[in-house]
């Protein structure tokens, strides 16, 4: 049934969370603003860096230049700093090259900046996915749809025979909106009360367990 497999990126096969709290408290200790702890950053990501910005910054930064103006010093900190402690969940290298193996195409769709993305995904995952869609400017992120149907319009994939895979609600969302089945996964930033209250169709606990829960209902 699934011969296309689409992951989110941060919180499913990366453990991100560490290097994004660590560039946002950075921003927040420069303006003399309160910083978060890693618990309140695992809500405060899933919907794109401007919200990022937006939710670890006070609100009378709230507006469209006050946003920008802290993106434009976040952004250059994280991506210098963005694999000082970052690295893919254990089990998440064996699940890909499995998959692979056996067939599954893989995607990755991010709510993270695209100008990000690809090289990330290289890095930790050389070889393994072929087809990789970060954020871009002016059009709508997660859970809205037009991303994930520009991917799957380039994969050639069909929304009967692709899952989504991911760790929040936003993702789960995404799959709805996108006429997916969803997949949760909790291994990352997210509970498993979150997911069933979005309506996942699947909830694994393990890469393992994914990945027997893919092979066993992909296309053949």
């Amino acid at each position: 049934m699934y011969k296309n497999v689409i992951f989110d990126l941060d919180g499913t096969l990366l453990n991100t969370i560490d290097d994004l709290a660590a560039a946002g408290n950075w921003v927040c200790r420069n303006h003399g603003w309160p910083t978060h702890t890693v618990e309140e950053y695992k809500y405060y990501v899933g919907n794109g860096m401007a919200k990022l910005a937006e939710r670890f910054s006070p609100e009378e930064q709230h507006t469209p230049e006050g946003i920008q103006a802290i993106l434009a010093e976040f952004m250059p900190y994280y991506n210098a700093h963005k694999r000082d402690k970052t690295a893919p969940y254990p089990g998440i290298q064996a699940l890909l090259e499995q998959l692979k193996a056996a067939g599954v195409r893989t995607a990755v769709l991010s709510n993270k900046a695209h100008s990000l993305v690809p090289n990330i995904i290289e890095g930790y995952f050389p070889d393994l996915f072929r087809y990789v869609q970060g954020a871009v400017e002016g059009v709508p992120t997660k859970p809205d749809p037009t991303l994930l149907h520009r991917l799957m319009g380039e994969m050639g994939a069909l929304s009967s025979e692709t899952l989504f895979v991911g760790d929040s609600s936003v993702d789960i969302r995404t799959a709805k909106n996108g006429g997916l089945a969803s997949c949760g996964v909790l291994w990352g930033f997210r509970t498993r009360a979150e997911l069933v209250n979005e309506g996942a169709d699947y909830i694994t606990e393990t890469p393992k367990e994914l990945e027997a829960l893919i092979l066993s209902l992909r296309g053949v």
